[in-house]
């Protein structure tokens, strides 16, 4: 039986080679392959859920996908739900890559987790993820998904990792008045600078910088990153009355200065903060359950959280 450490191993050894692919457009598609198979190697199937159901979220010609994970511990009645935004650089993942993390979070909150499937780049660049994954919230908070799938509007909270975790940032600024959490996972919360500012032995794979050129080129475009903080939500200065955040940095990852800078501009404005750093882990780990056993613990405590966001804000 493999060790963690063999299958952090081998996990290392498959990044290696998908990022060097990580070049030209139409190779994307392999990579996003790629990351399916990685998830089913290095992850370890979710907690059984009561009901799993896929739908779609209406958007005029772009319906947005959708799929609802219904802990046992739900509620009959309607009841607080996480709108979940997986990561993949805009580029890559869905929902089925991030079915494990969004699994073992409803399983530990006892909340209904709506992970969003939104377009992807370069067949669909900015604004289009941004737009559905925006689409997908409204629907929830205007009370459309209250009748026939339980979603509260009056407890919804929203969170992502990496790339999802940048559009978490955006929106919760947008609709901090309607949102009572956040939960950003090694968010990515720029698209100006590609580098850490103090690089380190961790960075030697240049992950960060080659998936981050890729993104510039094939997801933002001609759009303003260092204006637009749709874009690049570290940018915005007004952000008092955030809802409470969970802010989760990897000492492995070249996004942990900005995340844990981000985490601490909200808690200048006096917003809530919970702000968790692993020093030892890598970016994305929470999809590799089997290779990184925090990958199990972190969502506990993300569901924790959300709990103690959700029960606060009734009181």
């Amino acid at each position: 039986m493999k060790s963690p450490k063999d299958f952090a191993n081998e996990f290392g050894a498959a990044m290696r080679g998908y990022v060097d692919r990580l070049k030209h457009p139409d190779t994307v598609y392999t990579v996003h392959n790629n990351i399916r198979r990685m998830s089913n190697q290095f992850d370890a199937p979710g907690p059984e859920m009561r009901a799993v159901e896929d739908f779609n979220v209406p958007n005029g010609d772009f319906p947005v996908p959708v799929r609802l994970y219904i802990p046992f511990q739900a509620s009959q009645e309607p009841g607080p739900t996480l709108i979940y935004l997986h990561g993949g650089g805009f580029v890559t993942c869905s929902v089925e890559s991030h079915e494990g993390l969004c699994k073992r979070i409803a399983s530990g909150s006892g909340h209904r987790v709506l992970s969003v499937d939104y377009r992807l780049a370069p067949q669909f660049p900015y604004p289009a993820g941004p737009e559905d994954c925006e689409t997908a919230l409204l629907w929830a908070l205007e009370g459309y998904g209250q009748d026939e799938y339980g979603i509260d509007r009056q407890k919804v909270t929203l969170g992502g990792d990496s790339a999802g975790g940048n559009m978490t940032a955006f929106l919760a600024q947008k609709h901090r008045d309607l949102i009572k959490a956040q939960v950003l996972l090694y968010p990515l919360m720029q698209l100006i600078n590609f580098k850490p500012p103090k690089p380190g032995p961790q960075d030697w794979l240049q992950l960060g910088f080659m998936a981050l050129n890729f993104i510039n080129e094939h997801y933002v475009g001609s759009s303003d990153a260092k204006n637009d903080t749709r874009l690049s939500p570290l940018f915005e200065k007004n952000l008092k009355k955030l809802p409470p955040a969970y802010v989760l940095t990897c000492g492995l990852d070249p996004l942990r200065d900005e995340g844990k800078l981000y985490a601490d501009n909200m808690m200048a404005h006096g917003v809530k903060v919970i702000y968790a750093h692993e020093k030892a882990m890598p970016h994305g780990f929470l999809n590799f359950a089997r290779a990184f056993p925090k990958a199990r613990k972190i969502p506990l405590d993300v569901a924790d959280f959300l709990r103690a966001a959700v029960e606060e804000d009734e009181r």
